[in-house]
């Protein structure tokens, strides 16, 4: 190495000598500092540096025999939930059904929405989110809402994806269509990940437009959101597989980059039916808006496919195109000492079935350590840092009512969080219903609760770190929201089968219902609306999850999240790409 003092040295002087030596240089800023200059000859990078090590205590939570009765009945229900999680995830794998499949596959000559994913991630893989949604609605079941989406990695960086479903009444859009894509693409925002759009669409389903068109967060949001992104330079590209009509058109034509398949791909604000209802003129499909037309004509569309192998390899490519410098993989992660097979029976079935939360935390993390932050204090919350898959987090779970002392305790793990760039883990399990007030002393304790969760609630609000929500028991009251509930923007959140989302569980309203039938109809519906298929099945989260995969999903989110620090062109902001 060469080391000079930057005061002693002329600038060209020391950039000629880097330049002549060609090798790596060291300066001291006049006020003792050490840094490194930018240079071509420097050998290390982000990707090169080492972490500090990890001295976090080992959590030793091996399973008790005076758990057994507990872990029985919380592993009986878990099963039960299981069982539930495998029928509708089997009945949303069908799609649209046997003889939509048959007629998407060979009279359209179309893939099916799974294989085309296949073709474009990496191995295969993608970690998809919300595949209940559009269950149990009201107008019916709408399989996956009618789209799949979800992250997977191309050439090793993670994309967000929107695919639409053609075998579900032909890729028709209804509300909780468009409601899915928009979180799609607030992942894509909040956490800078390339967009990819898989359009095979037939517009929106004409009954119920009136919750499909006219609001600020409804149809016209994702045009929007298209070219805000752009404007913040998150790439965005689509692939037109399949019909592209009315107001669907036009995102293809607001993407930085449109390929087309010849043959299958079409897009126009109005088909050929329209063309004759209005001028009485025959037009065929391929004519009106096809792949031919569109890229040898209107210009609309960048990259011509003939067929849909060949689409998705240019897609492949394309992505190679964006300006990131993706890390090294991570060194070899240890292994929880306890089987994460064993967190189905930690998996409380009700509140009072809820065992410490240490024994879950000894199942999730690298090597069942963890640096617990404030052990004696507001000891109803375990605060504390970890690695999960090498990331190191700062987890912050319910073990308990979430009282003053406890709430004021994650205020101050949450800022420590934020103040240190560490991202924040959410375990949440709160209490089934508020506290009543009988007397004045528990008024008094109330009202200090009550001061001390607004400052958690303020300190979750205003953490400007990545957050990742799981609820492994229950997510009741306002204490769902101090522990980063949907509305507090996590950047991801999930729910584990036997989850129960409510304003107060089942069978905690007596203390609001004046008379006994009251009481009774409160809870059959709390206890039908508090299920997390429900809760998923209309998108208040982004997947239920299995307890022994979360780990490997936690670890995802976590990758998928960091990144954005690899993208080397986000530092100007440009005005949207415009077409011409």
């Amino acid at each position: 190495f060469l080391c000079f003092c930057f005061t002693s040295l002329k600038k060209n002087l020391l950039n000629k000598c880097v330049n002549t030596c060609r090798r790596p240089l060291i300066h001291i800023l006049s006020d003792g500092v050490w840094q490194q200059p930018v240079s071509a000859c420097l050998m290390s990078t982000r990707s090169q540096r080492k972490r500090l090590p990890s001295a976090f205590p080992v959590l030793d939570e091996s399973l008790k025999p005076i758990h057994n009765s507990v872990f029985e009945a919380n592993l009986k229900n878990s099963q039960a939930c299981q069982q539930r999680y495998s029928e509708l995830m089997k009945k949303v794998k069908m799609g649209g059904g046997e003889n939509a499949v048959k007629r998407h596959t060979q009279r359209n000559k179309k893939m099916l929405v799974t294989d085309r994913l296949c073709m474009l991630f990496d191995d295969g893989y993608y970690l998809e989110l919300s595949p209940f949604a559009g269950m149990g609605l009201p107008y019916g079941d709408i399989p996956s809402a009618g789209c799949i989406t979800g992250i997977g990695q191309i050439n090793g960086l993670w994309c967000v994806f929107i695919a639409n479903d053609a075998t579900v009444s032909a890729g028709t859009a209804y509300p909780i269509t468009v409601k899915k894509q928009l979180r799609a693409q607030d992942v894509a925002i909040q956490n800078r990940l390339p967009c990819v759009y898989l359009v095979d669409s037939g517009g929106a389903f004409l009954p119920l437009q009136s919750e499909i068109f006219p609001d600020k967060n409804q149809g016209g949001r994702t045009f929007y959101n298209e070219a805000i992104m752009s404007a913040l330079k998150i790439p965005q590209v689509s692939v037109v597989c399949g019909s592209c009509t009315a107001g669907g058109a036009y995102i293809p034509t607001m993407a930085e980059e449109t390929v087309m398949v010849h043959r299958i791909g079409t897009i126009f604000l109005g088909g050929p039916p329209l063309v004759k209802a209005a001028t009485g003129e025959e037009v065929s499909p391929e004519n009106l808006g096809g792949a031919t037309l569109h890229a040898e004509v209107s210009g609309c569309v960048d990259h011509f496919a003939l067929l849909e192998k060949e689409a998705y390899e240019t897609t492949r490519n394309i992505i190679s195109t964006l300006n990131f410098e993706l890390p090294e993989e991570v060194e070899e992660v240890e292994e929880p000492l306890h089987s994460v097979e064993e967190l189905m029976g930690l998996a409380p079935c009700d509140y009072d079935h809820s065992l410490d939360v240490k024994l879950i935390l000894s199942r999730l993390t690298d090597g069942s350590k963890f640096q617990e932050f404030k052990a004696r204090y507001g000891t109803t919350l375990v605060t504390g840092f970890a690695r999960i898959y090498g990331h190191q987090v700062g987890i912050v779970a319910s073990n308990g009512e979430l009282t003053h002392n406890a709430s004021l305790k994650g205020s101050h793990f949450v800022q420590l969080c934020d103040q240190r760039d560490i991202p924040l883990i959410f375990l949440q399990n709160t209490v089934p219903a508020p506290e009543q007030t009988l007397s004045h002393s528990q008024s008094e304790l109330n009202a200090n609760r009550l001061k001390a969760q607004a400052s958690m609630m303020t300190a979750v609000a205003c953490a400007s770190v990545p957050k990742i929500t799981l609820v492994i028991g229950g997510c009741h009251g306002s204490d769902s929201y101090a522990m980063c509930g949907r509305s507090f923007d996590p950047n991801f959140l999930f729910l584990w089968p036997n989850a129960k989302v409510s304003l107060m569980a089942p069978g905690h309203s007596a203390a609001l219902a004046q008379e006994d039938d009251d009481v009774e109809k409160i809870n059959k519906r709390l206890e039908k609306e508090s299920s997390a298929f429900f809760s998923s099945g209309r998108l208040w989260d982004d997947g239920v999850i299995l307890p022994q995969d979360t780990r490997k999903v936690l670890s995802d989110c976590l990758k998928i999240m960091k990144q954005q620090e690899y993208q080397l062109s986000k530092k100007r902001l440009r005005t949207p790409l415009l077409r011409f």
